[in-house]
């Protein structure tokens, strides 16, 4: 530590505090506001059960920061770990260890494999399946009524649109999306328990489920490979690379966890903005394909699904004014950073047709922008063109049940009305 050169945040705002992270949106908001005006801030870190707690960490608040630490991978790194605030133990690594936590040429090389699931190409064939879970889970819900939007509807897609890229089973899509919720569930104890060796234990017991089922997968696919993208990485070999199982299971439990969650909170998301800004509504409402494309950027700009990723200094370095010493540990804070009003006009609006709007929703700009950005618009886009034509009036019933977590802005329930 070096307090030297340390901007303590205010004392009424700490991010490691879950009390921060359990008011409500709009304070949280105005939290932000207050530390882009002295950014960067420097937190203490949370302890963290049997993890000691670190040296601390500072959060890179301002858009100009976020974007210019991700467009840097060679000073602010992901190695040891962008998806916790501490070092994450050796168990963890084996489940959760996938490229998103590593630097370049290891994450160049695993993202040049398994970006093969993700050409154009490939999009378009997935096209088909994805109208059709979204007419199947529309005729669902309107035989089933008012219900929870999150289980009914949002959740299902992107679950269902995953599970076929991989091809895995009918009979085992339950417990992905199980063990895909213990993932990220932050700090929730409906889906943790209420201590944390509780909480450890599931996390690499979900871990664990995944990554096996992914295993016996990719082993029949060797034997046996179909048109789906197991079969692809696990028979993938460029330039004499391919992936092994452990690779494949921890790429498996990224995909599973990060294009299922977010696109399912930014679907559940869209219901609840819409309902609370009936003027966007009726915008999109006379234009639904003419605005879908800026609609579905504004929906994750403003609910910024992703709350922050970890980087961590190679080098001492200088940016924006402010000096960092080699092993400092910096937080991208994704919603403070999309609502910066020194690059976005009245940040605070809900605007369907902002543009531009160069928000860092899926990730700042640099290697590790998110890689399922272009399915996820598909899939929000779909699932609402869905909806508009045959539910136009749906709408939120009552408040969001939130999820109790700093990493992800996830919505647990979410009564709908029709």
């Amino acid at each position: 530590m070096h307090p030297a050169t340390h901007s303590a945040g205010p004392a009424d705002i700490d991010l490691s505090s879950l009390d921060f992270w359990r008011a409500p949106q709009e304070e949280r908001h105005a939290a932000f506001a207050r530390l882009r005006e002295r950014a960067p801030v420097f937190f203490e870190e949370p302890d963290a059960g049997p993890v000691p707690a670190g040296p601390g960490y500072y959060a890179l608040v301002r858009h100009a920061d976020v974007t210019e630490a991700s467009r840097s991978p060679q000073v602010f790194a992901s190695e040891p770990s962008a998806v916790s605030i501490p070092d994450m133990p050796s168990d963890f690594a084996e489940y959760f260890g996938s490229m998103i936590n590593m630097d370049d040429p290891r994450h160049a090389r695993l993202r040049r494999i398994v970006s093969r699931g993700f050409t154009p190409r490939m999009l378009a064939r997935l096209e088909d399946g994805v109208r059709r879970q979204a007419e199947a889970i529309v005729d669902d819900l309107l035989e089933k009524g008012p219900c929870d939007f999150v289980s009914e509807v949002a959740a299902r897609l992107p679950l269902a649109v995953i599970c076929d890229m991989m091809g895995i089973p009918e009979s085992r899509r339950a417990m992905v999306f199980e063990h895909s919720n213990v993932v990220l569930a932050g700090n929730d104890p409906d889906y943790l328990g209420e201590d944390a060796e509780t909480a450890i234990t599931r996390l690499l017991n979900a871990g664990a489920e995944l990554s096996a089922l992914l295993g016996e997968l990719a082993e029949l696919r060797r034997r046996e490979p179909a048109e789906d993208l197991t079969s692809a990485l696990a028979n993938a070999n460029i330039d004499g690379e391919s992936l092994s199982d452990q690779e494949l299971g921890s790429f498996f439990i990224l995909l599973a966890v990060a294009g299922n969650e977010t696109t399912r909170n930014a679907i559940s998301h869209t219901l609840a903005l819409l309902t609370d800004h009936p003027d966007q509504r009726a915008l999109w409402w006379e234009d639904f394909e003419g605005r879908a494309g800026t609609a579905v950027e504004e929906v994750v700009r403003y609910a910024s699904p992703v709350t922050w990723m970890r980087r961590t200094l190679t080098r001492d370095h200088e940016m924006n004014g402010h000096r960092y010493r080699a092993g400092d540990k910096v937080l991208l804070v994704y919603p403070s950073a999309n609502r910066d009003a020194a690059v976005f006009d009245d940040p605070d609006a809900f605007d369907i047709t902002r543009s531009p709007n160069p928000h860092v929703g899926f990730g700042g700009p640099g290697p590790h922008f998110c890689l399922g950005a272009h399915l996820a618009r598909r899939e929000i886009t779909a699932m609402w063109r869905e909806l508009h034509r045959r539910v136009p009036g749906i709408r939120a019933a009552g408040p969001p049940e939130r999820l109790l977590s700093s990493f992800v802005n996830g919505i647990k329930v979410l009564p709908c009305e029709f």
